[in-house]
């Protein structure tokens, strides 16, 4: 069976674009792949987050991800930091990687534009970490988004450079994963692109997000003047009201509300009514799950000590056979 890694960032709530995106293929990948899926803190360190923020952070994410379905007993589910062989790997990644080509990456060059009295060392070699997690668990297929295609070709380069400078076929180049299908992009309620948190509060609902709290940010929409003639093409921020609604609502309800559109009749009003209320309904249970699981310290504790074990017993392999590769003694 292939093995999948991928990391995700403990950066505050999930939202529906979390939901519908990367997460619900990590719920098929767990079906039939090897699945390794961390909680990469290690990587938060280059922004210096409070220490009680960060590690809240990794709580809730951990809780959010089990409460929308990822399962303990099909995949590994860890804390990165919790597995120090991540570090002595990527040690050992970066005596064979060079800073030229660290310095040339494109995330590189954008956090240098965006925080230049923040270009610490752990930002530069970023690329090395991510490679040391891919690489750590000797992942074939590594789900990644444009803006990371280029931290995998690295991690390709980089297992390709020790394979070669030590005689080996010891790493297999990952590739990407290709997802079956379009991924699916959910707009944003602002109109602005797919949804994200960097677009601000008002234009994300997040999984955790109250029935008050979705009543102001649905109701508080952008919206237009509505159609002027029958048939009449639809604004983007009206088009992506109507796509939050196809994946909450029945097919009937989209109908009517299309109809009404199609014929002028209407009303943007009960049109966000329905929305948040098929809304609110698809997310209640969610809500709760993570509730009751965020809640429950002996349930997350008992998670994190399984996939640690399964995920150090992957680790400490690699790390064996690389020192060993590498010339150094085990049994010192």
């Amino acid at each position: 069976m292939e093995t999948i890694v991928s990391g995700m960032r403990p950066t505050g709530h999930l939202h529906l674009g979390n939901y519908f995106g990367a997460l619900t293929n990590f719920i098929k990948m767990q079906e039939n792949y090897n699945c390794y899926f961390f909680i990469a803190d290690f990587h938060m360190l280059t922004t210096h987050p409070n220490p009680n923020d960060l590690q809240d952070n990794v709580r809730i994410i951990l809780s959010e991800y089990l409460a929308s379905g990822l399962d303990p007993e099909k995949a590994v589910i860890y804390v990165q930091s919790m597995v120090p062989e991540v570090t002595e790997l990527y040690m050992y990644l970066n005596m064979i990687t060079y800073v030229g080509e660290l310095e040339r990456t494109s995330a590189f060059k954008e956090k240098v534009r965006q925080n230049p009295n923040n270009v610490n060392a752990g930002l530069l070699t970023y690329p090395t970490l991510m490679a040391a997690d891919i690489l750590l668990h000797r992942a074939t297929k590594v789900p990644v988004g444009k803006d990371q295609q280029q931290h995998l070709e690295m991690t390709r380069d980089i297992a390709e450079r020790f394979n070669k400078l030590y005689t080996t076929d010891y790493f297999p180049l990952p590739q990407a994963f290709n997802f079956e299908g379009e991924l699916v992009k959910i707009p944003s309620l602002d109109g602005n692109g797919k949804m994200s948190k960097s677009y601000g509060e008002k234009a994300t609902i997040y999984l955790t997000d109250e029935s008050n709290v979705l009543k102001k940010k649905i109701m508080g929409a952008k919206t237009d003047e509505g159609p002027q003639s029958a048939n009449s093409q639809k604004s983007v921020e009206i088009e992506n009201l109507f796509s939050l609604m196809k994946l909450v609502s029945s097919a009937d309800t989209v109908k009517h509300f299309e109809d009404a559109y199609a014929d002028c009749s209407i009303r943007y009003g009960d049109f966000k009514k329905q929305l948040l209320a098929d809304m609110d309904l698809f997310l209640q249970p969610i809500r709760e799950r993570i509730k009751d699981i965020y809640s429950n310290q002996a349930y997350l504790d008992k998670v994190i000590a399984i996939s640690t074990e399964k995920a150090r017993q992957s680790a400490k392999k690699t790390v064996k056979e690389v020192r060993e590769i590498i010339g150094f003694r085990n049994d010192i």
